[in-house]
């Protein structure tokens, strides 16, 4: 790969503030992502795992950007492929990654891997974002809903909003940029979740 192969970066405000806004939410679902592998391998997080799981991906969005790739963040399927294959170590993690590496090398076995079936595909993909929801929602559970009626208006605005907005015209007039924003039903979601709860649990203090 050539470095900069499109061009050198050139700065503009708008660009700039979408993508602060796009990586907060990639943030914020990346966030999920480590809760919720955390919870199906039993191993506790704390803020510090935290902040380095956030800057290894931020490392790997500069090195996306260097080498005329996309940003790349960690997937939310990929904890429904640990809850599904069950295995909870990192080894098997190190071996899958060399074997991305000789698919990227390699074109011949790039072509093996495109003949794969796009229903197949589908199917499993069915089944890994399906135990995503599921993980989801257990950690949703244990969220106070008893004692505080703000997190449930939070919870209700949000995922409603999110589901209803996702892929929606209804923002069809708006500039390009915008539909962008506004059709994504995680960038809602995230966004409406975050302000809700500053605006509604700002004299809270939660454990």
């Amino acid at each position: 790969p050539t470095p900069f192969y499109f061009g050198m970066p050139k700065f503009e405000l708008s660009s700039i503030i979408m993508m602060c806004i796009i990586a907060t939410v990639s943030m914020v679902e990346s966030t999920g992502v480590y809760l919720a592998l955390s919870d199906i391998t039993k191993d506790p997080i704390n803020s510090t795992r935290l902040r380095n799981g956030y800057r290894a991906e931020g490392m790997a969005v500069l090195l996306g950007g260097l080498f005329n790739t996309f940003p790349y963040t960690g997937f939310s399927q990929n904890v429904g492929l640990v809850k599904l294959s069950g295995i909870k170590k990192r080894l098997p993690i190190y071996y899958a990654a060399g074997f991305l590496v000789l698919l990227g090398l390699l074109p011949k076995f790039g072509a093996l891997a495109q003949i794969i079936p796009s229903p197949v595909l589908g199917g499993a993909m069915l089944v890994m974002f399906g135990f995503v929801s599921i993980q989801g929602m257990q950690i949703l559970a244990r969220v106070d809903f008893a004692n505080n009626e703000h997190n449930f208006l939070i919870a209700a605005v949000s995922i409603a909003a999110g589901v209803g907005l996702n892929n929606s015209n209804l923002f069809n007039s708006l500039p390009t940029a915008f539909q962008m924003f506004f059709s994504n039903g995680i960038v809602v979601a995230s966004l409406l979740a975050i302000v809700l709860n500053a605006i509604l649990n700002h004299n809270k203090k939660e454990k």
